[in-house]
């Protein structure tokens, strides 16, 4: 399964521990699935998905700077294409 890390300008802290860089992987249709029902916007389900594909809690992603969850997304994004 492919993967990415993406090392974070801004570490937050995930379960009491600081975290410097996610690892994502390749999402599958399970996640997308999964996605569907975990939140009511768009934004909430990304969330949710991301947090589902680097194994953290969707609290450390929230927990991002928009810089570093545009990393995320660009890591998502690439995955696709």
């Amino acid at each position: 399964m492919k993967t990415e890390k993406i090392e974070l300008d801004s570490p937050v802290k995930s379960a009491g521990v600081e975290v410097k860089a996610l690892t994502i992987r390749e999402p599958k249709v399970r996640d997308m699935l999964a996605s569907e029902t975990a939140g009511k916007s768009d934004a909430e389900r990304e969330v949710a998905m991301f947090a589902s594909l680097c194994e953290v809690e969707p609290e450390t992603v929230k927990d991002l700077t928009v810089k570093d969850y545009r990393k995320l997304q660009e890591a998502y994004q690439a995955f696709l294409s």
